[in-house]
């Protein structure tokens, strides 16, 4: 088979991306004219009857909509205040230290949220006026919660691992597994970043005062209710107590209780989140459709088998050729967002990496390794130019704080995502250890 109808397939969708057609129907209709195209009329409908059924009577699609309920109750139940406080308490007299705490709290919250952008409007709102009141810099202040904001998808449990799960037929309490120490060394190298900023211009985050000591201590009380949400969900995934989908049945209850008993959560916010969880689950399950449907198309006309033949022959390091496609990711994740990425090219990617000889791994580690690198370079496409959508959500908190004012800083923490990359690629162990605790 040619090249021409797979390139076709993509400029058209390409075209209807650039038209700002949603990008579910600018994946349906070039996937429905190519499948017309290289089968015919009735392969085409018959693809039609059953691909809606064959996608959405997956039992393990339960868990998104119920991670994002869990993400959105925690939004409106106000659990992100009383971790900044917690974590301004701590570092908060350093310089540069409320934006340290921030990228805590972004971690803390990222927790129970399991979405990058919900993570960043959130806790945004809580520490913009803060920092703003001690005289940030305001592109340093909305690069850092941008950055932070990365970390809802980064610290289990994710969506977008999740997602990752589901097509590539992962385990989903192994890939939280994988991803929790690389969460972890995002949020810490974030920090560093930050610290040694501050060593070169020290007026752009001054330092609050010094809180006591015993006043310190009962700020902790706003991060148990995190915490016992986390131990309860993840620490139920990992003792085998739940499944994934139970586990994000008993989040949701756990957020919900304690967004209650705290007075935050009312019906009228309760009814925003139930709200906002339809809206964003309509939309990814719109995806699954559209990207399903290029999918077919693409696999008749072959091209997913030509590329892992390509892939697998070619005369190069596998390490090169991972380098290689990360680099593409980082790129298309400038200017598509990451779901649509992901569900429209791992069918295609993710065979030709299995057929590689990675560092001696098998092929469940060598999957789990991957996935963690795609979440790596997915958080990347998040803050970078131009289209780094949590610049966007943070950048409606500060209105007068010029784009491209965010984007100078934002460099800071791209610096430390390469470092991050550049680690996992070269040790897989960072992204292993974790895994052999999980049942």
């Amino acid at each position: 088979m040619s090249i021409a109808a797979p390139l076709t397939l993509f400029s058209g969708m390409l075209m209807l991306m650039t038209l700002r057609v949603p990008i579910w129907v600018s994946m349906f209709i070039p996937g429905a004219l190519g499948y017309l195209w290289l089968s015919g009329a009735d392969p085409l409908l018959a693809a039609l009857k059953g691909i809606t059924f064959a996608r959405f009577s997956i039992y393990d699609l339960s868990v998104i909509p119920l991670f994002l309920l869990m993400g959105n109750l925690a939004t409106q139940g106000g659990l992100s205040a009383g971790l900044f406080r917690a974590a301004a308490a701590f570092v908060g007299h350093w310089r540069g230290g409320l934006a340290q705490a921030s990228i805590l709290a972004c971690a803390a919250f990222g927790s129970v949220c399991g979405s990058s952008v919900a993570t960043a409007a959130t806790v945004s709102q809580v520490a913009m006026p803060e920092m703003r009141r001690y005289g940030y810099d305001g592109g340093f202040a909305t690069a850092t919660l941008a950055a932070g904001g990365t970390l809802g998808i980064l610290i289990p449990p994710s969506v977008v691992l999740v997602l990752y799960a589901i097509l590539t037929e992962q385990n989903i309490a192994k890939l939280f597994a994988a991803a929790m120490l690389p969460g972890l060394l995002a949020a810490a190298l974030y920090c560093v970043a930050i610290a040694i900023f501050m060593r070169f211009r020290p007026n752009f985050g001054p330092a609050e005062q010094r809180m006591a000591l015993a006043q310190r201590w009962r700020t902790l009380a706003g991060v148990l209710p995190v915490l016992a949400i986390f131990l309860i969900v993840l620490g139920g995934i990992y003792g085998g107590v739940f499944t994934a989908t139970e586990a994000a049945s008993v989040g949701v209850l756990l957020t919900a209780a304690i967004g209650i008993a705290a007075r935050q959560l009312t019906v009228a916010r309760a009814g925003r989140a139930l709200l906002a969880t339809a809206q964003t689950t309509g939309v990814i399950f719109m995806i699954f459709i559209g990207a399903d449907m290029l999918n077919a198309a693409l696999a008749l006309s072959q091209m997913p088998a030509q590329v892992a033949q390509v892939i697998a022959g070619a005369d190069a390091s596998p390490l090169l050729i991972v380098a290689c496609i990360l680099v593409f990711y980082i790129v298309l994740g400038g200017v598509m967002d990451e779901l649509s990425m992901l569900l429209l090219t791992l069918p295609v990617v993710f065979p030709a990496v299995m057929q590689l000889p990675l560092l001696g791994l098998g092929a469940e580690d060598k999957g789990l390794w991957f996935g963690v690198l795609l979440l790596t370079v997915v958080n990347i496409g998040l803050i970078a130019p131009p289209v780094g959508l949590n610049v966007y959500v943070v950048g409606m908190d500060a209105p007068d704080v010029p784009i491209g004012r965010t984007y100078r800083f934002v460099s800071i923490f791209l610096a430390a995502d390469a470092v991050r990359l550049a680690l996992l690629v070269a040790a897989p162990a960072l992204s292993l250890w974790m895994v052999r605790f999980v049942q």
